[in-house]
């Protein structure tokens, strides 16, 4: 039985961006899937200090991080799922800030080794589907081609070793205070949760 977890970075439950998350799950599990969801809000998650100690370690295996909080075990259970979803909402044309720091915490994912000019993906096979979502005031046609919010998106499912297999962009999602996404977007992360199955 395939195993999908999806990471929220939205500041607000039950909006847009969650219900759209929700639904893919719908989708995985109807496929058979086991589903969970972490909202990164609920988590204690520090920055980065960008000291690199992660990124040293020979090996495909993450690196060890010093800084104590949530973020091993999260980290944990992403390594243990079969797919993934990641959402957030797109605030000033990109990620919310919290789920940017929980991505620069992945950085222990690189193999960096000092003396080295560039880093490399530690898992370079891709051996997971993932899915990933975002929603913006602004419409959908223009979030695809002018925010970078899909694009960082689909680095974090690289970073994991996974493949992304779908996406999406809901416009128009800030319309009022309790908006919800129509029945076409719906169906839509229904079967792109298929697709992680």
């Amino acid at each position: 039985m395939k195993n999908v977890l999806a990471i929220v970075g939205t500041y607000r439950k039950g909006g847009v961006t969650d219900q759209v998350t929700d639904a893919v799950l719908e989708g995985a599990a109807a496929h058979g899937a086991t589903t969970d969801k972490v909202y990164l809000i609920d988590r204690s998650i520090s920055y980065c200090t960008n000291c690199r100690a992660c990124t040293q370690p020979l090996g495909d295996d993450r690196g060890f991080c010093p800084l104590e909080d949530d973020m091993a075990e999260l980290l944990d259970r992403i390594d243990a799922a079969d797919a993934l979803v990641f959402a957030s909402p797109t605030n000033f044309y990109n990620v919310t800030a919290l789920f940017r720091t929980f991505m620069e915490r992945t950085v222990g994912y690189a193999l960096w080794p000092w003396e080295t000019p560039t880093p490399k993906y530690r898992k370079k096979k891709k051996s997971k589907k993932a899915v990933v979502i975002t929603a913006s005031a602004a419409p959908g046609f223009i979030g695809r081609v002018a925010f970078g919010s899909i694009r960082t998106l689909k680095i974090t499912a690289t970073v994991f070793g996974a493949k992304t297999v779908g996406s999406l962009f809901v416009g128009l999602a800030a319309q009022k205070s309790d908006s919800s996404p129509s029945e076409g977007v719906l169906k839509k992360a229904r079967r792109l949760g298929g697709k992680l199955v």
